[in-house]
């Protein structure tokens, strides 16, 4: 079959010389692996025809409907729609044929662990977990290709057809390490959890912990973007996540970072104002471009749930963060009370009154011991 008259269709429009040809050859090459001219369309209209070699790397090609998929994998559609959408993947009416294998493969796994007995109200909030964890996870590889695929002196085919090549060779490598990564993580959960005796009679744990909690952000951070590039912006952002991962030694856990701030825990307050502590003189190493950073911590009974912490004592370390000046460390009296006097040297940082709290609070401003 010839190729269609893509000049006569509009899809030339405005190229000429050898940018028109490569455009040719990558409507050509994508209209012969059967992406329809609608599609084509869309896509140059959309200033994303260079990208459709790697959509279709990753099973962009369609086919299936929804309510097909649902059937075949042998789930309910609501329950399917349910955890698609919680997990940030669009899904579009049921009729609509555009879904491919990738997607009833996904749908497969999710009848897996229906059958093995996890409940699909429980399976659609750690949908949202785990939807939020890829997407990051994709958006990395993005940044990625972003800087290695292209090249200077790159025609739209050249370019096309390096990242439909990457795209198609590495994205099993960088799946196979998203789940050997998601193992360990699983691996080393489970050496530091504690299973109570009563928590087995009772047939369910217990969500509520007692840890230490530590906020470590960026001094000024939104003052600081005023007069910054936002690209430094992000660099800092993705310096101070590097330095807390680098910090946070077992037992304390590196949880999230949120733009300007990390936060970690652990079961005590010394490992994790060590970890802390240990951020704090690595950002000061930095130098003069690097911004200073202030941290809280706090002792007592959090919610862990889904990856995350939630409670007052979550919110405490977080306002102490607040509260603190640029280069300290100050924590609640929990933390100093049960960290101690070994390798720590502590002097009263007075009452502060906190956001979100009606007393006043005694605070400790934490340093290494000489």
């Amino acid at each position: 079959m010839s190729a269609p008259d893509f000049a006569a269709l509009g899809l030339l429009h405005g190229l000429d010389g050898d940018a028109r040809e490569a455009r040719r050859r990558l409507l050509e090459s994508l209209h012969g692996d059967g992406v329809a001219i609608e599609e084509l369309r869309a896509a140059v209209s959309e200033d994303r025809l260079a990208l459709l070699p790697a959509e279709l790397a990753l099973g962009g090609s369609g086919g299936l409907t929804s309510a097909q998929i649902a059937e075949q994998a042998g789930v309910e559609l609501g329950t399917l729609e349910a955890v698609r959408r919680a997990a940030g993947l669009p899904l579009p009416p049921p009729d609509d044929p555009v879904l491919g294998e990738l997607d009833l493969f996904g749908a497969r796994a999710l009848a897996a662990f229906i059958a093995g007995g996890l409940p699909p109200e429980g399976l659609v909030e750690a949908s949202r977990v785990f939807g939020e964890a890829a997407a990051h996870a994709a958006a990395a590889a993005g940044t990625l290709a972003n800087v290695a695929i292209p090249h200077e002196g790159d025609t739209e085919y050249d370019f096309a057809l390096r990242l439909g090549r990457a795209t198609r060779e590495l994205t099993p490598y960088a799946a196979e390490l998203l789940s050997v990564m998601y193992m360990l993580h699983s691996r080393e959960n489970v050496r530091h959890e504690i299973v109570a005796a009563e928590e087995i009679v009772a047939g369910r744990r217990t969500d509520v912990h007692e840890v230490t909690v530590g906020f470590c952000d960026v001094v000024g951070f939104t003052r600081l973007g005023e007069g910054v590039p936002v690209a430094d912006l992000g660099a800092i952002a993705s310096r101070l996540a590097a330095l807390a991962a680098e910090a946070a030694e077992p037992p304390t856990r590196l949880v999230k970072t949120v733009g300007d701030a990390v936060m970690l825990v652990a079961p005590e307050p010394a490992p994790l104002l060590e970890a802390v502590l240990g951020l704090m003189e690595a950002a000061e190493r930095e130098g003069l471009d690097f911004p200073a950073l202030h941290a809280g911590a706090a002792h007592g009974p959090a919610l862990r749930r889904w990856g995350d912490y939630y409670g007052g004592t979550v919110n405490l370390a977080a306002r102490l963060a607040e509260r603190s000046r640029p280069g300290a460390l100050i924590a609640d009296a929990a933390a100093r009370e049960r960290a101690g006097d070994e390798g720590f040297a502590w002097s009263d940082a007075g009452l502060k009154k906190l956001k979100g709290f009606s007393e006043p609070m005694p605070v400790w401003r934490c340093r290494r011991a000489a």
